[in-house]
């Protein structure tokens, strides 16, 4: 591992300084993906500035209803909390599904939105990777992929985002909050990543040197008849090879309102906007949410091995709303 230089930060302005003062700076949070990714000379900071003593690790309920989640939250406290559980269930078995205990206790809000591909190729510095060296090339088409992308991937990386999380708060509509030198800003989950096109080496709509403040989500009804469903390869902690967060509001046998986004399907957390729109309105029933996936996995891509991701999410589509299609009416 290459040497570097380690401070605390006492404050965010500081913390902000102490990054725009070294280049070759980043922000430290658990570290349960950057000092992994340093370990193997993916990442080579030359300073680590810590951010765990901000204060910015407290979950409120926000005027209008919604919950503001600080950035330095561990992701165990974030999945235990009574509002989350009560308001957002899919967000707290997002996140129980997501590592371990042991890992979770480390692991920040914060840094599971930034965690990086878990690619073989990427993780293997000896290997050419457009994401991790830009222009060098893409292994995984021709090579190993049984776990990539199989929607919004290009000819230039189909590396998929491996959060839990980021799928529970793309579904409800997350925005995230970010400071600079030059002030505060806020991008939607939906818009903090970036499409993969022909630069996939840049995965975050983040303007150079911001520090993530927190999460917000906005008060959703329909949220609290919510689940996450992940489907891994062991039982055991790991990462999805499909997975999905689903809402449902369910009127006289008709959906009134509903929220689903995928995971490891895509260079980021896939918000299935094109299903929401054709179960809106129409028969709460299996036949409907069928055809609603169809409609969504139409732009699916896949490459020869990793095709039964599309039956995969079908399948997921179809069993999760069947599920909360029935509770909703109990």
């Amino acid at each position: 591992m290459k040497e570097f230089g380690y401070e605390r930060a006492a404050d965010v302005s500081g913390a902000l300084a102490l990054l725009d003062a070294d280049p070759d700076a980043r922000f430290l949070g658990g570290g349960t993906n950057l000092v992994d990714l340093m370990k193997t000379g993916v990442e080579r900071p030359g300073r680590l500035v810590d951010i765990r003593g901000l204060p910015l690790d407290r979950i409120e309920v926000a005027e209008d209803g919604g919950l503001r989640i600080g950035a330095t939250v561990a992701n165990s406290d974030l999945a235990a909390h009574p509002d989350v559980r009560r308001a957002y269930p899919a967000l707290a078995q997002a996140v129980l599904a997501g590592a371990s205990g042991q890992l979770r206790n480390m692991a920040t809000v914060g840094g599971n939105l930034l965690q990086r591909t878990r690619c073989g190729y990427f993780g293997d510095v000896t290997k050419p990777c457009n994401k991790r060296v830009p222009g060098s090339g893409c292994p995984a088409i021709e090579g190993e992929h049984h776990n990539h992308a199989v929607l919004g991937a290009s000819d230039h990386c189909v590396a998929t985002h491996p959060s839990d999380m980021g799928v529970a708060l793309a579904a409800f509509g997350a925005v995230v909050s970010y400071e600079t030198a030059d002030g505060p800003g806020a991008l939607p989950v939906t818009e903090f990543y970036l499409p993969v096109g022909d630069t996939p080496h840049l995965e975050t709509a983040l303007p150079p040197g911001a520090l993530i403040t927190g999460v917000t989500l906005p008060p959703a009804s329909v949220a609290a008849n919510s689940r996450y469903r992940k489907v891994r390869e062991r039982a055991s902690y790991a990462f999805a090879i499909g997975s999905i967060a689903a809402a449902l509001d369910v009127r006289d046998g008709f959906v009134r309102e509903v929220r689903l986004a995928f995971g490891a399907v895509a260079s980021r957390p896939w918000r299935a906007h094109t299903a929401e729109q054709a179960l809106t309105g129409g028969p709460a029933d299996a036949a409907a949410f069928a055809a609603a996936a169809d409609a969504e996995l139409a732009a699916a891509r896949p490459l020869p091995h990793n095709a039964y991701k599309v039956t995969l999410m079908r399948n997921l589509v179809v069993a999760v709303l069947s599920e909360l299609a029935e509770e909703a009416t109990r």
